[in-house]
């Protein structure tokens, strides 16, 4: 009885390693379609806000969810939009970037005291979680390494110091280390799997 105790454990590990390898190899593919095709990433994030807008309001007029939930997750979706008119490029610090981080937390903080008062099945709540919640802010969050080798144009961010007529030698002096999903899967992958080393005759 142990023994197959033991094995049960051993085949748990086992899995979650499996279903680990299996995601960040599914992760690593998206990020590196998003890099290819930064144009088609924006149409798709763009037209999956306007369907999480569209379930809003079916949600709104068919089910008996809390109008106060509805409108923060249209109001996430309003700031989504915004986040988008700047892609691929990223600025950590625009108010769009925070506005977006904020109603993450707060579209989570309203669904989560919502769905902790009123009884709803599972498979209801992680729909809702899962298309109202998540899959836009993970389609940005897929894409952040898009931006890391864009080609450099004029309408950049630049301070005062820097020549803006020279756009590719400034882009290049301020191009760092990427820090994206793309480039730590990267970086995960140098680190993790073995190099392959070429024998010489």
């Amino acid at each position: 009885m142990w023994f197959m105790y033991l094995l049960s454990w051993i085949a748990l590990l086992i899995q979650i390693c499996l279903i680990t390898l299996a995601i960040a190899a599914g992760l690593f593919y998206i990020a590196e379609l998003v890099e290819e095709y930064t144009v088609l990433t924006g149409k798709t994030i763009k037209y999956l806000i306007m369907f999480t807008t569209a379930v809003y309001i079916g949600l709104f007029l068919f089910e008996d969810l809390d109008t106060s939930l509805i409108i923060v997750g249209l109001s996430g979706n309003a700031a989504y939009f915004a986040l988008l008119q700047s892609f691929p490029y990223f600025i950590l610090s625009s108010p769009s970037f925070i506005a977006s981080v904020i109603m993450v937390i707060v579209n989570h903080y309203f669904a989560f005291s919502y769905f902790a008062s009123v009884w709803y099945p599972f498979s209801d709540v992680m729909a809702f979680f899962t298309i109202c919640l998540w899959i836009v802010p993970f389609a940005f969050f897929v894409s952040l390494s898009a931006n890391e080798n864009v080609l450099p144009t004029m309408t950049e961010n630049r301070t005062k110091s820097e020549d803006a007529t020279d756009v590719v030698s400034n882009y290049f002096k301020r191009k760092t280390k990427g820090l994206g999903l793309l480039s730590f899967l990267k970086h995960a992958q140098d680190t993790v799997l073995p190099q392959r080393v070429r024998k010489q005759y």
